[in-house]
């Protein structure tokens, strides 16, 4: 087993200065970059599930990215000792924590409604997707360098590649335009999940010490699951495979959790949903005891059983050879077992059945959704006298592109946009000195 080659902790930049008396790993300086960062800090006031501002209580975008932060290095640590032959190739901590500090750094503010918003918006000029951004703020627009973003390493950026296609190749034929935005049904504007066309220059640095057949296979489309007009991508790297869990994880479980103390859900619901499905699988787990720990009502009790799952699921991951592939970061996944698995798509598909599509949390995100439309017409109806100064230089340099606008609606958090639509179209509202720096 050979260690991967040192091109993978090349930067964009080609520059690997360290300051004076610094002996950290690049994959530790890249975690640092990612932590220190605008885009980082502004997850504290993005939705994760719940909007912000409901609650002091429950996880928002900030929260979540260090729980799957903590669940991805566990998830690492397991693996560690599983598959010890493979030690050479398994990553340290720092690139793990890195990789899941910045999973969601790109999804816009009031979530799968300002993501749905730009990705309508930006129909003739490639979408909008929110992993897509991600990978566009890594190695573009966040300021720590002037045109390499945070000059993250090769293969951290490999690791937040969870679908290296292009829009123009995933995207399906459009459906019908509403006859106007409030009209806007959301279902019909989910974006393909792929990279914008204009950042293949970022995809084709990554991946450049692949060999060509490695390069087709990985990047190979797959055909869209029955009723959805989008292809897919069909792998990612060893890497985004344990970051892809840890975030699995977090959401599923500990999203739960949120919705339990809330009063959300209640145990005949989670009876339906989880218990009576997953019952019967090969589990280390007493599927009663734990419904009854959770909905006992008792703090510390709901707490155990928590734990309880996080802990079955991260010890359960193994990981699972990719036919294929030479590159061994694209040879190896992490993976769960069937059981383990069924039991986390039943915790994630109740999360998603009894919290996010419930009709008061759909009222809030068609808000949010809405609020994004206004402001993206607002702003691009005369950027050059709404955009703030730095933005409307970057338009200007993009050729007038509206991806500079969307760009910018997309970093805002829940609360500055609010605010900026209330300067824009509510009367009293508002101030002039509200920019959020860009």
């Amino acid at each position: 087993m050979t260690t991967p080659s040192t091109t993978w902790s090349a930067r964009a930049s080609d520059r690997q200065q360290a300051r004076i008396e610094d002996h950290r790993s690049p994959f530790q300086r890249d975690r640092a970059r990612i932590l220190h960062s605008a885009a980082f800090r502004r997850l504290q006031a993005k939705t994760q599930v719940l909007g912000v501002g409901q609650s002091d209580f429950y996880r928002t975008r900030l929260t979540h990215s260090l729980e799957a932060a903590q669940i991805g290095t566990g998830i690492l640590a397991q693996l560690k000792i599983k598959h010890p032959e493979q030690q050479p190739l398994l990553a340290e901590d720092a690139l793990i924590d890195a990789l899941c500090l910045a999973h969601d750094i790109g999804h816009p503010p009031f979530g799968h409604g300002g993501e749905v918003a730009l990705n309508y918006l930006m129909r003739d000029h490639g979408g909008f997707e929110g992993n897509a951004q991600t990978l566009r703020i890594l190695a573009k627009l966040e300021p720590y360098t002037e045109t390499n973003g945070m000059d993250l390493c090769r293969r951290t950026l490999l690791g937040v590649l969870k679908y290296p296609v292009l829009q123009s190749a995933a995207s399906g034929v459009l459906p019908p335009l509403p006859a106007s935005a409030r009209q806007l049904k959301a279902g019909d504007w989910h974006p393909a999940k792929a990279l914008y066309d204009e950042d293949k220059d970022s995809l084709d640095w990554i991946l450049a010490p692949l060999g060509q057949g490695d390069r087709e296979h990985f990047c190979a489309l797959q055909p869209g699951k029955p009723g959805q007009r989008h292809g897919r991508a069909g792998f990612k790297s060893l890497d985004c495979s344990i970051m892809e869990l840890g975030d699995d994880i977090a959401y599923g479980i500990h999203d739960m959790e949120d919705a339990i103390v809330l009063g959300l859900v209640d145990r005949e619901a989670w009876e339906g949903e989880v218990a009576s499905k997953v019952r019967g699988l090969e589990l280390p787990l007493d599927i009663d005891a734990l419904g009854a720990q959770l909905f006992s009502g008792q703090h510390h009790l709901r707490k155990q059983a928590i734990g309880t799952l996080v802990n079955s699921l991260i010890t359960a991951v193994r990981l699972r050879e990719m036919a294929g592939f030479e590159e061994p970061l694209l040879a190896w996944n992490a993976a769960l077992p069937e059981p383990h698995h069924l039991l986390l798509e039943a915790c994630k598909q109740f999360v998603l059945h009894q919290v996010i599509q419930r009709p008061e949390l759909q009222l809030l995100e068609y808000k949010g959704q809405q609020m994004v439309m206004a402001l993206f017409e607002a702003l691009a109806s005369d950027p050059a006298r709404l955009l703030p100064a730095g933005t409307r230089a970057r338009w200007q340099a993009a050729g007038e592109s509206p991806r500079v606008i969307a760009d910018y609606i997309s970093g805002m958090t829940d609360e500055y946009a609010s605010r900026l639509y209330g300067s824009l179209f509510l009367p009293k509202a508002g101030t002039i000195f509200e920019r959020q720096p860009h």
